[in-house]
């Protein structure tokens, strides 16, 4: 897997002639999501269309559109870990998580009214925010580790967005499409809750009034600090660090939902507060 900071660039190296041409493959199919992205029209299943397509090439894919847009002048906020849960798991038929990036012009907060025609196809989960009070640099970060290093806990919630028509997408789609990351939500007090007691925070995702789906901290991967942990170690291979100040969502509570035009989504956490956006036409 590849993945960049802000100041790393992607360079293939350039072989045989079928090196080669894997390789153009790879950029015009990054080319293709950044365009979709632009666009707003969805592109057509990766896995399609590059033989023998694999979890790195789709890696290599995200990474080139991070170089692009962090040379455009967009700034990283921060990284999102998805398919953490085992319902969003069943619900996208993966076993394994993922993760993308978000730049600072992608995250709204509390209250917010986000248009629904800026995405494809939107979907919402709720989800903890982590920002980080430390550095994290693996491979070797330990849990302890990670929760040590969490230094606010917010409410939050992803909305999802795929450039993938249909939703039609396997795991090396969605990796390649950013993890299929569109914007992210915040809230805007922290969450009064020790990071190392996450497991028994129970979360419900309302839309319209309407709950449609609850879940605890223990469903996102066991432990919702396990991602961030994990993160930090996929990462810290490429020599990655997942930096102090930096915003972290560890994954959903719940399967994704979708969303409309005029809905409106809470992530409620009960006592602890809640989180709620409104989407516009």
């Amino acid at each position: 897997m590849n993945a960049a900071t802000e100041s790393e660039t992607t360079t293939m190296t350039v072989g045989s002639p079928v090196e080669s041409t894997r390789n153009e493959q790879l950029h015009q199919l990054a080319q293709e999501l950044l365009s979709a992205t632009e666009s707003l029209v969805p592109v057509a299943p990766l896995r399609d269309r590059l033989e023998d397509m694999s979890l790195e090439d789709a890696y290599v894919i995200q990474t080139l559109q991070l170089d692009k847009h962090v040379a455009d002048g967009r700034v990283l906020a921060g990284r999102k870990v998805g398919l953490t849960s085992l319902a969003m798991q069943q619900q996208l038929g993966v076993d394994s998580p993922d993760f993308g990036f978000f730049f600072t012009d992608m995250v709204h907060h509390d209250g917010d009214s986000i248009p629904a025609s800026s995405f494809i196809s939107p979907k919402v989960e709720p989800e903890f925010g982590f920002v980080l009070k430390e550095t994290l640099q693996g491979p070797g970060v330990t849990l302890e580790q990670a929760t040590a290093a969490i230094g606010e806990v917010y409410a939050a919630i992803e909305i999802i967005d795929s450039r993938i028509s249909d939703w039609d997408i396997k795991l090396v789609d969605t990796v390649a499409d950013n993890a299929s990351c569109g914007a992210i939500v915040i809230g805007t007090t922290p969450l009064a809750v020790d990071p190392a007691a996450l497991n028994e925070v129970s979360c419900a995702l309302t839309i319209d009034g309407t709950t449609l789906g609850t879940g605890t901290g223990a469903d996102v991967m066991g432990n919702p600090v396990a991602p961030l942990a994990w993160l930090a170690n996929v990462l810290g291979e490429q020599g990655v660090a997942l930096v102090a100040g930096q915003l972290i969502l560890p994954g959903s509570f719940t399967k994704a939902e979708p969303v409309t035009a005029g809905s409106r989504a809470t992530a409620d956490f009960g006592s602890l507060g809640s989180l709620t956006i409104n989407f516009t036409k």
